[in-house]
């Protein structure tokens, strides 16, 4: 949020610090901007992305990319040149969007908690719970509690004090004015009650994290469960030192100007938190993209400029050609034949030859179907002598399949299930 002193207390004059501050303030945008573009571009081109549970992340990336393009060149260049250049006008507009939008954006985050408290929590009821309708009547929430505190605040003056009129400056100066009220309710519904609710519901997600570590440690191997439980704390703790770190400077200094007046801070402070609370816009896209495991696939096919079908084609290829063992001096080699046992359905086990299948490509087809029918044929006549009283025949487990019946103990077997193409049966 906006929050700019008057420009004889804070001037940059050391050229090295100027420089510095310059830097730095550049990086930040362009971070804010570039992550925030690649996490939107990165649920466009992925339809798997699409889902409720990204609308808040989506959400969340539109208005940091807001704030990076809106507001932060504006908070630079008046940061640098110590002096509000743009009129009253433009002044009011500015600090509107910037309380609407880091509202907004600590809302989303406050949205992204509770869907995840769900989620974890009681996820059979998830999809019950979590709907289209609710989804969207929470964002339109998210922008009305934003536009209130902001635009309509300011504009309707809500968050001035009286003797602020009175004042006259040399240097134009755009400062959000806070009086006792307007800080209290801002600082509570903007951030207070989110993070009260935040850490509760992060701290229920860690529990239900360890539980569920401690009994895959029950019944899998310990260093498995020790990971994930080092995950999930690492995430967790990730999420919510940013926030913390970033935002509770920022509104301890704003309800306290509430509290004791607008000039009751100094500038530097005022500047310090006010760009530490901006620096969680450029994390944002880390915390909540890049730890999702579905992001960073649609983050590697992004820059590698790879279509998802592209790895999972050569992974198929890798995995058959590794089925051919090659030697020294030799071509490759097919895997090693096995009989074929069929279990039909009368219980008996037939085996098809070994030496059914030729090492020759041309000649395994014809081998192959002749094999399938001849099977089909013996087969065929062993339900005809069942079904006829002939008693059952039953082959010796193991034993291969003869295809011509042997001293006419076989009957029922055609001429046609012999062998063909050079293919011969194994030994009776």
């Amino acid at each position: 949020m906006a929050s700019n002193g008057t420009a004889s207390s804070s001037c940059l004059d050391p050229a090295a610090l100027k420089v510095t501050v310059t830097v730095v303030l550049t990086l930040l945008i362009f971070i804010t901007i570039a992550g925030n573009v690649v996490v939107c571009l990165a649920v466009g081109l992925n339809r798997r992305l699409r889902s409720l549970t990204n609308c808040f992340i989506v959400s969340l990336a539109i208005t940091d990319l807001l704030l990076g393009l809106l507001v932060l060149p504006f908070s630079a260049f008046y940061q640098l040149s110590c002096q509000w250049s743009f009129g009253k006008v433009f002044c009011n507009i500015y600090t509107s969007l910037d309380v609407m939008l880091c509202t907004a954006s600590i809302l989303n985050l406050f949205m992204i908690s509770l869907d995840r408290y769900c989620a974890v929590t009681d996820p059979l009821r998830y999809p019950v719970l979590v709907t289209p309708v609710r989804v969207a009547i929470s964002l339109v929430l998210i922008w009305v509690i934003s536009i209130t505190l902001s635009f309509l605040s300011i504009h309707l003056e809500w968050n001035s004090r009286p003797e602020n009129h009175s004042d006259s400056h040399t240097t134009p100066k755009c400062k959000v004015q806070v009086n006792l009220v307007y800080g209290l309710v801002d600082g509570l519904v903007t951030f207070y009650l989110p993070l009260l609710v935040m850490c509760i519901t992060y701290y229920r997600i860690f529990r239900i994290a360890r539980e569920q570590a401690r009994r895959i440690h029950n019944v899998g191997p310990w260093r498995a469960a020790t990971l994930r439980e080092h995950k999930a704390t690492v995430t967790l703790a990730a999420v919510m030192g940013a926030f913390i770190v970033c935002w509770f400077p920022y509104f301890t200094v704003f309800v306290y100007r509430g509290l004791r007046g607008d000039g009751a801070v100094d500038k530097t402070v005022e500047d310090v938190v006010l760009w530490l609370g901006y620096a969680n816009s450029a994390l944002n896209p880390v915390l909540y993209a890049a730890l999702n495991r579905d992001f960073r696939t649609a983050y590697q096919q992004l820059f590698h400029c790879s279509p998802a079908g592209h790895d999972m084609h050569r992974t198929s290829l890798g995995s058959n050609s590794s089925q051919l063992v090659r030697h020294p001096g030799q071509g490759p080699r097919w895997p090693e034949e096995r009989p074929l046992r069929l279990q039909v359905w009368s219980g008996t086990e037939v085996t098809a030859p070994q030496g059914a299948a030729d090492r020759n490509p041309a000649r395994s087809r014809t081998a192959c179907s002749s094999n399938l029918l001849s099977c089909c044929k013996s087969l065929w006549a062993l339900r005809f002598l069942q079904r006829h009283g002939g008693g059952p025949w039953e082959e010796q487990p193991g034993a291969p399949l003869s295809e011509e019946p042997a001293n006419n103990t076989r009957p029922g077997i055609s001429e046609d299930a012999a062998p063909r193409d050079g293919v011969d049966p194994a030994p009776g």
